[in-house]
């Protein structure tokens, strides 16, 4: 005969043993089957605040308009994603700058369709060797999706370039708006 805590050891590890192939089935399911492409609809420099020259960086300070709905990148095993801008640019001492200018996390598929103008960044765009003026900068829009279980997915799209002003500006001076120039919608 079994004793209790050799059944109870037995009941536990079967349970536990149920819960890991499950958990590796979700896992499976959502990386073949993984799908749902939201779409971007406006990414774009609204307008440049200020470049200014401070303690050797340049340090950038801009608006945005976004219109974006992830809610297909919702499925049942997403718990939340984060979406964040990143800022892309090229420099002499630096191949590839990125710089994340704003993020957000969101929850749940109700909250996903971001509509905003003139969203202001959360974090200023900097370069640390003071190279951003004149640099063609890229807009873009990343999302990762994290899930409940199995592999976290990061796509993007909506990209937008502009041009940094030559010369260091303020608010008092001439500001920067709205540039034409357009990349791929969705991605």
């Amino acid at each position: 005969m079994h004793t209790i805590w050799v059944r109870l050891n037995a009941v536990v590890f079967f349970g536990f043993s149920v819960l890991l192939a499950l958990s590796g089935l979700a896992a499976l399911q959502t990386t073949l089957f993984h799908e749902g492409t939201p779409v971007v609809h406006i990414l774009q420099l609204n307008e440049l605040k200020s470049l200014k020259r401070h303690a050797g960086i340049d340090r950038a300070l801009l608006n945005f308009d976004i219109d974006a709905d992830l809610r297909p990148a919702f499925n049942w095993n997403v718990k939340q994603l984060f979406v964040f801008v990143v800022a892309e640019y090229e420099t002499e001492t630096n191949p590839l700058n990125q710089v994340f200018i704003w993020d957000k996390i969101i929850e749940r598929p109700e909250d996903a369709v971001i509509q905003q103008e003139k969203q202001f960044v959360k974090y200023a765009l900097i370069d640390q060797v003071a190279e951003l003026r004149g640099k063609e900068i890229t807009l873009r829009l990343v999302w990762e999706q994290m899930p409940l279980t199995g592999q976290v997915f990061m796509s993007s799209g909506g990209s937008r370039e502009f041009t940094m002003p030559l010369n260091y500006t303020t608010n008092d001076g001439p500001s920067f708006s709205r540039p034409a120039k357009r990349r791929g919608a969705a991605g």
